[in-house]
């Protein structure tokens, strides 16, 4: 699989859009569900494009965060949009931008693996 198709793109969209509020997942657990191992950039890539407005369906974007559990898409969103949202999802932080990912951390590799 090509991680810079729009195929790509729209396969991370899809494994995006099913992270369940309240939880949070990181760039490099969404690219080893599709297949990429290393391609965790390439899925800040697919979410860059997302945010920038190219796309009309909602994801919620804001639900996903570095392996660390550091809000580092939060400059992709208007003011503390990103820190905001996951508050009201009742989203516990560790730090100003960072997630307690022990207590919120959603693997697609488990969750959405086929039965």
């Amino acid at each position: 699989m090509n991680p810079n198709s729009a195929d790509f793109y729209n396969r991370v969209y899809k494994v995006v859009a099913q992270i369940p509020e309240g939880k949070v997942t990181n760039y490099g657990a969404i690219a080893k569900y599709l297949g990429v191992e290393s391609g965790a950039r390439m899925v800040g890539y697919a979410l860059n494009n997302y945010l920038s407005g190219k796309l009309e369906f909602p994801i919620p974007a804001h639900r996903v965060v570095n392996r660390l559990g550091y809000l580092t898409g939060r400059a992709y969103f208007d003011g503390d949009t990103m820190r905001e949202r996951l508050q009201q999802e009742k989203i516990v932080f560790i730090d100003e931008y960072q997630v307690d990912m022990k207590l919120h951390f959603w693997d697609p590799q488990v969750e959405l693996s086929e039965s």
